[in-house]
C-alpha cells in the first residue's frame, strides 16, 4: 500500500506528482505490469525529511528471469528485425513524452534523491536531449566496405563489408545519484541500436524507472523490449549480472560493485560496461584567475551535495593563492542556502541516506584526526532530513585517507602545491588508483595542454570541471571503469560489427 504524500518541508507538490505517489508502482516485465512473486516493497524515502513518499513493487531473481526471457523473445521477434528510421521515431515520440512530463519527473527526482530543483530540472532536460540524440544516431548505423587481399578468396575480385549489429540482451544497472539521467544515457544508446533491455534501479531511487516505463508503453514500444524490475542488488542485480541470456551489462556504481558484477558475468563472457568511483585531481596553478576559480573549483567538489562520480575532491592549489582560493570557497559555500529541493531558492539537499550521512562524517573525523584542518562544515546537521554542509579541510597531505579514498559527499581536500614543475604536478595528480576527471585552472594555455596531456584520466576540463554533455564522450581510466557513455562511443557500447566477405 502507497504511503499518503504529505507536504514537504511545507512546499506542497502538484497534483499531477501527488497522484502518481498515491499509485501502485509495479514492476514492468514483458509489457505487463506485475506484482513480484515474494510480495516484497522497497519504500522510497524523501531524505530531505525522512518523509515516505511510496511503496514500490520489489524483485528478485525470478522476476529477472522473466524479464531476460522477455527480452529474448523481443529481441528473437520484429524488434530485432526493426530498422533504424523504426527506432527513431519511438524514441522522438518518447522524448515528446517526456518532455509533457517535466515538471512530475523534475519533482520526483527532488523527492526521491533529494537534488536542488535546479539540478533536477537540468537532468529531465538532459533526457530529452539524449533521446532526440540516439534518435537521430539510429539512422546513422553504418558499416564500411573494402577489398580483401587476393590469398583470401585465391585470386578472384571479393567484396568486404561490415554490419554493425546490436549486442543482444542487455541489463542495465543504474545509480542513486543522478537516477533517470543514468539510465536514459544507458537506455536511449540501447534502444537506438536495437537491443532490449532489463533495467534494475537502485533501491534508493526506484520512482522515476517506474514512470518513464509507463512513457515507453504509451510511446509503442512492443512488448518486453524494455523491463524494469526494481529490487535489491545483492538479488535481482547479482541475477541480472550472472543472467546466462544476457549479452552485456552497462553498470554505473562502486568501484567494489564493479569488481563483483565483472566476476558474474565471467560466466557467459558478456559484455561489461562500467563507469565507476573517482578522487579526481583539480589543480589550481598560481596564475589561475581566481574570479572563475573559485566558483568553479567549489562547484567541482559540491555540486550535487559531493554525491558525483567526476567530483573534484582532491584540490592541489599552489602555495601563491592557496590561501586566497580557500578564503573565497569557504565564503562562496557558506552562502549556499541548504533544505528542500521544491524550494526554488535552494542551492544545496541532503544526502541520499542516513547510511551515507554516517559514511562521510566518519571520513570528515578521520580526516582531523589525522591532521587536517577544519575551514567551514563538519558533521551532520542537527535537523530533519540527512543534510551535511558543504566541507573544505586543508593541510591534508596526500597520504590522507580522506585524500585517497572516494568519500562520495561534500568533502573537499585541499593539498598546498609548492611546485610548478609540470611533471612532479602531473606525478600527484596521477597518485591514484582511479582517473575518471579532473582540471587544471590557470591563464597559460602551453601549460594547461602539458598538463592535460600528462593527466592519466578519462576526461580533463581546463578552467572548467567536469564539462559533460549528451555528444561528448565520458569514462574513466583505471580503476573508474571500462568504456565510454554519450557521444557516438555511447552507442559503439550497444553494437557488434560483423564482417562478411563475399567473393564475386
Amino acid at each position: 500500500m502507497s504511503a499518503s504524500p504529505q507536504p514537504f518541508d511545507g512546499h506542497a507538490i502538484s497534483p499531477a506528482t501527488a497522484a502518481f505517489l498515491g499509485e501502485p508502482h509495479l514492476l514492468f516485465i514483458g509489457g505487463e505490469w506485475c506484482k513480484g512473486r515474494a510480495g516484497e516493497a522497497i519504500t522510497s524515502v524523501d531524505p530531505a525529511t525522512g518523509l515516505p513518499l511510496a511503496e514500490v513493487e520489489s524483485g528478485g531473481v525470478a522476476e529477472i528471469d522473466a524479464a531476460v526471457a522477455a527480452a529474448s523473445r523481443a529481441f528473437a521477434g520484429p524488434w530485432g528485425r526493426s530498422s533504424g528510421p523504426e527506432r527513431s521515431r519511438l524514441l522522438m515520440r518518447l522524448a515528446r513524452l517526456l518532455e509533457r512530463d517535466a515538471d512530475i519527473f523534475t519533482e520526483l527526482e527532488i523527492l526521491d534523491n533529494g537534488m536542488p530543483g535546479f539540478i533536477a530540472r537540468l537532468t529531465v532536460n538532459n533526457c530529452v536531449e539524449m533521446f532526440e540524440y540516439y534518435a537521430g544516431g539510429a539512422f546513422r548505423i553504418e558499416g564500411t566496405t573494402t577489398t580483401p587481399p587476393p590469398h583470401v578468396t585465391a585470386t578472384a575480385e571479393a567484396l568486404t563489408y561490415t554490419i554493425r549489429e546490436a549486442v543482444g540482451v542487455v541489463g542495465l544497472i543504474v545509480p542513486w545519484n543522478v537516477p533517470l539521467s543514468t539510465l536514459v544515457l544507458k537506455l536511449a544508446p540501447a534502444l537506438a541500436a536495437g537491443c532490449t533491455v532489463i533495467v534494475k534501479p537502485s533501491e534508493e531511487t526506484p520512482l522515476s524507472a517506474v514512470l518513464l516505463g509507463r512513457l515507453i508503453a504509451e510511446a509503442g514500444f512492443p512488448a518486453g523490449v524494455v523491463n524494469i524490475v526494481n529490487g535489491p542488488g545483492e538479488t535481482a542485480g547479482a541475477r541480472l549480472s550472472q543472467h546466462p541470456d544476457v549479452d552485456k551489462i552497462s553498470f554505473t556504481g562502486s568501484t567494489e560493485v564493479g569488481r563483483k558484477i565483472v566476476q558474474a558475468a565471467a560466466g557467459n563472457l558478456k559484455k561489461v560496461s562500467l563507469e565507476l568511483g573517482g578522487k579526481s585531481p583539480v589543480v589550481v596553478m598560481p596564475d589561475a584567475d581566481l574570479d572563475i576559480a573559485i566558483p568553479g573549483v567549489a562547484m567541482a567538489t559540491f555540486f550535487l551535495q559531493g554525491q558525483n562520480c567526476m567530483a573534484g575532491t582532491r584540490i592541489f592549489a599552489h602555495a601563491a593563492i592557496h590561501d586566497r582560493l580557500v578564503e573565497g570557497m569557504a565564503a562562496f559555500v557558506q552562502s549556499f542556502k541548504l533544505g528542500h529541493g521544491l524550494d526554488p531558492s535552494v542551492q544545496f539537499g541532503p544526502l541520499i541516506s542516513a547510511g551515507q550521512a554516517a559514511r562521510v562524517c566518519g571520513y570528515i573525523e578521520n580526516g582531523l584526526q589525522q591532521g587536517a584542518t577544519l575551514v567551514t562544515g563538519g558533521g551532520k546537521l542537527n535537523r530533519p532530513g540527512h543534510f551535511v554542509p558543504p566541507t573544505i579541510l586543508t593541510h591534508v597531505s596526500t597520504d590522507m585517507t580522506v585524500f585517497r579514498e572516494e568519500i562520495f559527499g561534500p568533502v573537499m581536500c585541499v593539498n598546498r602545491l609548492e611546485t610548478e614543475d609540470i611533471e612532479e604536478i602531473a606525478a600527484l595528480a596521477n597518485d591514484t588508483v582511479y582517473g575518471l576527471s579532473g582540471s587544471v585552472w590557470t591563464r597559460s594555455l602551453s601549460t594547461a595542454h602539458r598538463l592535460v596531456s600528462r593527466i592519466r584520466s578519462g576526461q580533463v576540463s581546463i578552467n572548467c570541471h567536469g564539462a559533460i554533455a549528451t555528444n561528448i564522450p565520458f569514462g574513466g581510466y583505471r580503476q573508474s571503469g571500462w568504456g565510454r557513455e554519450f557521444g557516438k562511443e555511447g552507442l559503439d557500447a550497444y553494437l557488434e560489427t560483423k564482417a562478411v566477405t563475399a567473393r564475386l
